[in-house]
């Protein structure tokens, strides 16, 4: 059963077992054709958005793929709890279908990238799924699944922290594209 560890403002963010969480929360702009905006560009956008919790961010497309490599470069949040600083680097697909449009998503553990510190590490994510249901042209519902890599601890101070910066990050997205 899951366990709510953060609710606000029509935003949920859910822990359904360990190292699997769920994210829930819609967009509705009466002005805006909201499926146009729903690419790789707006997962740009989410981090140029968050310069407070990004340090870096990279997107890179591969359109002959329908996909793109992501590198996200967190702040140092927990340091002084000696816990590392973690990065992301992951490989995503888009697929758009009739009413929706589906983001996946999984961590590449080959290669450091770039510009990431030698002591920063991998947020390990099996998989990510963010589903984005078309209820009109004007509101889409959207669901984000992540499952961490099993080796990954989360101490259970960092999900209510997780979920209220997550709360940040996509209160920011919502209300940039309900200003549009």
């Amino acid at each position: 059963m899951a366990k709510t560890i953060y609710e606000k403002d029509g935003f949920k963010f859910e822990k359904l077992k360990d190292n699997a969480f769920n994210l829930i929360f819609d967009v509705e702009n009466s002005k805006l054709a909201l499926p146009s905006l729903i690419n790789f560009d707006l997962v740009k956008l989410i981090y140029d958005l968050n310069s407070d919790i990004y340090v870096s961010n990279n997107l890179q497309k591969i359109p002959q793929e329908n996909a793109a490599i992501v590198t996200l470069l967190m702040k140092h949040f927990f340091e002084d709890l000696g816990l590392p600083q973690r990065y992301s680097h992951l490989y995503m697909t888009q697929e758009i279908k009739d009413k929706q449009i589906v983001f996946n998503a999984c961590s590449i553990h080959t290669e450091k990238p770039d510009g990431i510190p030698e002591d920063a590490q991998l947020m390990p994510i099996k998989y990510m799924v963010i589903t984005c249901d078309i209820i009109t042209q004007h509101k889409i519902d959207f669901n984000c699944s992540i499952v961490f890599d099993n080796n990954l601890n989360i101490p259970p101070f960092a999900e209510k922290i997780i979920g209220i910066m997550i709360h940040k990050i996509f209160t920011r997205v919502k209300k940039f594209i309900n200003n549009y």
